[in-house]
């Protein structure tokens, strides 16, 4: 290759060099053999473009074999990637549970939504609208049902409340068995209790393999055990984790806990916390004024009562 070297001189003379055949006084070059350049970048791109025997031969049957080619040098075209699909809402993928109603009133379940013109129909639709006017006016959704002693009917106005609420158009209500001692949600709904609410508390089971839906409007959690470590559990602080992630994700407008008699258990203490507010069942043949106190007691200052429902009333 030439080598260059700089030469002293005028700058006009370097600047317009005269084109007279001879060689330029700004430049001297040495007299080291010239050596071959490399190709232009042109000549490698002429070349590039001139087919070749292989791509003439190809060049209108791209998946032709040539030579000793597999067959899986052949082009593929790849398709393109789909989106994703929207996932429904939890309340959607919840599992349809049917109810069979006749079945019902053959084995004489205790709901009064089969007997839309009794007073005790009347009575619960009348509970519903102003328990509604009240969670409505506060911006609460969590109610615990329970009752001062056993046997007072709590899990009876649960189920019927519930139903109550779900012919509500364009409404969820979520109801679920928080009585460890003696679950009965399932029973009273004419349901296999196969539920297990304490993995789902401790978050060993999804809301999804859990609940069920009787209506479009209303979903339930049923347990099947009981346990004598209830209290332990609803004090755990990741059952209010599941607890709030469940009345979250559902999009509730009402939950119900039916949970063990206040006067009997601490299970309705421990929960406090995770509801805004208790309806208290009375018994109108067991229930004393005695009860009642006691249970306002326990819960004054950590929750508000919402009223007092009297069930076996007797008559004037």
């Amino acid at each position: 290759m030439k080598r260059f070297r700089r030469v002293r001189g005028n700058a006009a003379d370097l600047a317009a060099p005269k084109h007279t055949g001879e060689r330029s006084p700004s430049l001297d070059f040495d007299d080291t053999p010239e050596t071959q350049l490399p190709p232009l970048v042109d000549d490698h791109l002429d070349a590039i473009d001139q087919p070749t025997d292989d791509t003439k031969a190809t060049a209108h049957d791209p998946v032709r074999r040539r030579g000793d080619q597999n067959i899986s040098d052949r082009l593929v075209v790849e398709p393109e990637p789909r989106l994703p699909s929207r996932i429904p809402p939890l309340w959607e993928r919840l599992p349809r549970v049917m109810v069979d109603t006749k079945a019902a009133r053959q084995r004489r379940l205790p709901w009064v939504d089969l007997f839309r013109n009794s007073g005790s129909s009347k009575a619960i639709d009348l509970l519903r609208t102003r328990l509604l006017h009240t969670l409505r006016a506060q911006g609460w959704r969590r109610v615990a049902v329970a009752a001062p002693t056993s046997g007072c009917g709590t899990t009876f106005t649960a189920v019927n409340l519930a139903q109550s609420l779900a012919r509500v158009p364009d409404s969820r209500t979520l109801v679920m068995d928080m009585n460890f001692r003696s679950p009965g949600l399932a029973k009273a709904l004419g349901l296999t209790a196969q539920g297990n609410m304490v993995d789902f508390l401790n978050g060993n089971i999804s809301a999804q393999d859990h609940l069920m839906r009787v209506t479009n409007g209303l979903a339930i959690g049923v347990s099947r055990d009981g346990r004598n470590d209830a209290a332990e559990i609803l004090h755990d602080p990741q059952t209010a984790e599941v607890i709030d992630e469940l009345v979250a994700e559902t999009s509730a407008d009402v939950a119900l806990f039916d949970v063990a008699p206040v006067l009997e258990h601490d299970d309705l203490s421990a929960f406090l916390p995770q509801v805004d507010g208790v309806l208290l069942i009375a018994d109108g043949t067991r229930t004393t004024a005695k009860h009642l106190a006691a249970c306002e007691k326990i819960l004054s200052g950590h929750t508000q009562m919402l009223g007092v429902v009297l069930n076996r009333a007797r008559a004037a």
